[in-house]
């Protein structure tokens, strides 16, 4: 099952690009690490989350993840609350999202066109009309 890492940051001010920049150039050698996104949640806060195929493989790269920390710690700010420069969670997903579907158009007369004259339509409509000479640009 697949398994998510967030962690959250407080950038030094005037370090933000530099953090950026940091992550950017990363490539992660991290087994299972399926892919992450960096968010800018404030003007100085940042959080990752990255995706990983299970959860075993996210506890296998905290050390490689820990290791590329200790290369931008001096980049952040201590959060306070005893938690240090960073906030991490982690855990399996419980529930996957999708978006909705589109609606289908309505057609402005509401009418409907015949199954067969709709469907030639459309494959007309890949192959080329017919009406034009191929390679011919109509004036």
């Amino acid at each position: 099952m697949a398994a998510f890492n967030v962690v959250r940051f407080r950038v030094r001010p005037g370090s933000e690009q530099q953090f950026i920049e940091a992550h950017r150039m990363v490539e992660p050698e991290f087994e299972g690490f399926l892919g992450g996104h960096l968010v800018r949640t404030g003007d100085r806060d940042f959080c990752m989350i990255g995706e990983w195929r299970d959860f075993q493989s996210l506890v296998d790269a905290r050390p490689l993840m820990i290791s590329f920390l200790d290369q931008m710690r001096h980049l952040l700010e201590d959060l306070g609350g005893g938690l240090g420069v960073t906030d991490p969670v982690s855990g399996e997903a419980a529930l996957r999202l999708w978006p909705p579907k589109a609606a289908k158009k309505a057609r402005p007369s509401g009418k409907r066109r015949p199954a067969k004259r709709a469907a030639a339509k459309r494959a007309g409509a890949k192959r080329g009309s017919g009406k034009r000479a191929a390679g011919k640009r109509r004036r």
